[in-house]
């Protein structure tokens, strides 16, 4: 790349959409999953005989306060740094696995209803950051105005995909059969992006929201009993196994920022 053409372009402080991000995102929210299960109902003990009060609401407040500070420091950071950034992936996921089943059980507007409204949150979102910004290309996310937009999108999202992986889960496909069909729906989205001239930025919203009840119910595989289809490995351990896992993807895989062309003059 030339000089001239460097000129062009800005880093974005989000990495580059490539197949790594879409491995480690999907591991991420399965971290989500059995990360906030093992704070809400291992600790808490949500759903034994003898649970915390409103331990829904308290696994809530502990990753909402962690996602926060996380955000501000993402926020705060002058470039992109891959190991903050999925951090704060790993925290967003986390609070939206406590947020959804607080909405979805502790409100008691079940699933469809819970779904309906993070839907609506996620679309709010969406349409709040196109009319301030002009776009929702996570390309674009280069200032503090459009990463706030981002990442609560992204956590309503995380959240969204939280309840619809349990309402899919529950209907009567359990939860292989929940991750059967979220991988479908992925596939389908990958041959759209190959295939079709449907907006790229359209589709990687679609996908990430996809990836989230994915995660949730290879998490809900995972450590749920197995009288309910699970394997019922043990939540922590679980959760320690894909931390490590998506520590060393990090290590091997190429971490790069997304590039936004034509606002370096700005910059300049």
């Amino acid at each position: 790349m030339s000089d001239r053409d460097s000129r062009f372009e800005v880093l974005s402080k989000v990495p580059a959409v490539t197949l790594g991000f879409w491995i480690i995102k999907i591991l991420a929210t399965t971290l989500g999953e059995t990360g906030g299960d093992t704070v809400t109902m291992t600790w808490l003990g949500e759903t034994t005989a003898n649970p915390v009060p409103n331990g829904y609401l308290i696994g809530t407040a502990i990753f909402g306060v962690l996602l926060v500070v996380l955000v501000f420091a993402q926020i705060k950071e002058r470039t992109f740094n891959p190991w903050l950034y999925w951090a704060t992936i790993v925290a967003s996921t986390t609070c939206g696995t406590t947020l959804a089943d607080f909405a979805d059980r502790s409100l008691g507007i079940g699933y469809p209803g819970g779904s309906l409204l993070l839907l609506a949150c996620v679309l709010g979102s969406l349409l709040a950051w196109y009319r301030s910004v002009g776009t929702v290309d996570v390309n674009t996310v280069t200032s503090p105005r459009e990463e706030t937009f981002y990442w609560i999108t992204i956590t309503f999202s995380q959240t969204l995909g939280t309840a619809l992986g349990d309402w899919i889960a529950d209907a009567g496909l359990g939860y292989s059969g929940g991750a059967l069909v979220f991988g479908a729906g992925l596939a389908v989205l990958a041959i759209l992006y190959f295939a079709t001239r449907i907006s790229h930025v359209a589709l990687f919203w679609a996908a990430f929201i996809l990836t989230r009840p994915l995660g949730a119910t290879v998490g809900d595989f995972l450590d749920k009993p197995v009288a309910k289809g699970g394997l019922e490995m043990s939540r922590p351990i679980a959760s320690t196994i894909l931390a490590i896992v998506i520590v060393v993807l990090i290590l091997i895989l190429p971490q790069r920022p997304g590039r936004h062309p034509g606002q370096a003059d700005a910059h300049a």
